[in-house]
C-alpha cells in the first residue's frame, strides 16, 4: 500500500476505537473497574517504550543525534503540560451539566489530542511504514482506555448514550484529519520532528496522568466501586506494554 493509503487506514482505525466506550453500557461497573486500571497501565507501559524503544531511536538515527531532537521531544512534552494545565482551569470553574460546557470542552480537548496525535502518526508513516505502524500501536494502547472514560464523563454528566457515542466518535475522527494534515505538508515542512514531538506528548500522558492514575490505585481501594485491584496484575501489565515494544524491537536498533 502506498503512505497515504497506511494513513487514512490507520485513521479510520483510530477513530473506530471511539466506539469501544459503548462497552461501558454493557459491562457491570465492578467488571469494568477491574480491568479499567490494568488496561491504562499496559497503556502508560506501551507509550514508554514506544517512545524510549522506537520514536526516539528512530528519530537519532533519521536526524543525527543532534540537539534539534531533543529540543522537538522536549516541545512535545511541555506542549501536553501546557495544554492539560489550561483544561484543569476550565474544570475548576465549570461545572457538570446536561450537555454543559465540560462535556463539551472534554470532546475539545479530545479533538485536539486526536488531531496532533494524526499528525504524529502520519509523520511517522511518512518517515517509515514501519515506525509508523508502531508509533499507531501505541497510540490505540492509549486511546481505549481514555475513550473508555471519556464516554462514561459524557454520559454520567447527562448525556444520552447515542449522543455520547456519535460526538465522542466525530472528536476521534480529527485523528485522520490530522494524519493527512501531516502527509500534505510533508513537501514543505520537515515531519520527521513530528516523531520526537509525538515521543514527549507519549511520555508526558504516561508520567504525568496514567502513572500516578496506577499508583494511585495501588495505594487504595475504589471506595466507589467497592473492588480491590490486585497489584501484580496491574504492575504486570505495565511491564507487559514495555515489554512488547521492546519485543517488536526498534526499526533501527538491532
Amino acid at each position: 500500500m502506498t503512505t497515504l493509503a497506511w494513513i487514512v487506514l490507520g485513521g479510520v482505525a483510530m477513530s473506530a476505537l471511539a466506539l469501544v466506550g459503548s462497552v461501558t453500557l454493557v459491562l457491570p461497573e465492578r467488571r469494568l473497574a477491574r480491568i479499567l486500571m490494568p488496561l491504562v497501565a499496559f497503556a502508560a507501559g506501551s507509550l514508554l517504550g514506544g517512545a524510549m524503544f522506537h520514536m526516539l531511536p528512530e528519530s537519532v538515527a533519521e536526524m543525527g543525534n543532534r540537539a534539534s531532537v531533543y529540543v522537538a521531544f522536549i516541545a512535545g512534552f511541555v506542549t501536553f503540560f501546557l495544554l492539560e494545565q489550561f483544561l484543569q482551569w476550565h474544570h475548576c470553574h465549570l461545572t457538570v451539566s446536561q450537555h454543559g460546557p465540560l462535556g463539551h470542552l472534554i470532546l475539545l480537548a479530545d479533538g485536539l489530542h486526536n488531531f496532533i496525535g494524526g499528525l504524529a502518526v502520519g509523520g511517522a508513516f511518512v518517515v517509515d511504514i514501519r515506525l509508523g505502524i508502531v508509533t499507531w500501536l501505541v497510540a490505540a494502547a492509549h486511546e481505549i482506555p481514555q475513550e473508555l472514560g471519556d464516554f462514561g464523563i459524557l454520559v454520567h454528566s447527562g448525556w444520552r448514550p447515542r449522543s455520547a457515542l456519535v460526538y465522542n466518535l466525530a472528536s476521534a475522527a480529527t485523528f485522520l484529519v490530522g494524519g493527512i494534515a501531516a502527509y500534505l505538508v510533508a513537501g514543505s515542512f520537515d515531519v520527521t520532528y513530528l516523531v520526537p514531538f509525538a515521543a514527549g506528548n507519549f511520555v508526558y500522558i504516561a508520567a504525568a496522568d496514567l502513572i500516578p492514575q496506577v499508583t494511585a490505585t495501588q495505594r487504595c481501594e475504589t471506595a466507589a466501586q467497592h473492588v480491590r485491584i490486585r497489584r501484580d496484575k496491574i504492575e504486570g501489565s505495565l511491564a507487559f506494554g514495555l515489554g512488547l515494544m521492546l519485543l517488536f524491537g526498534s526499526t533501527r536498533l538491532g
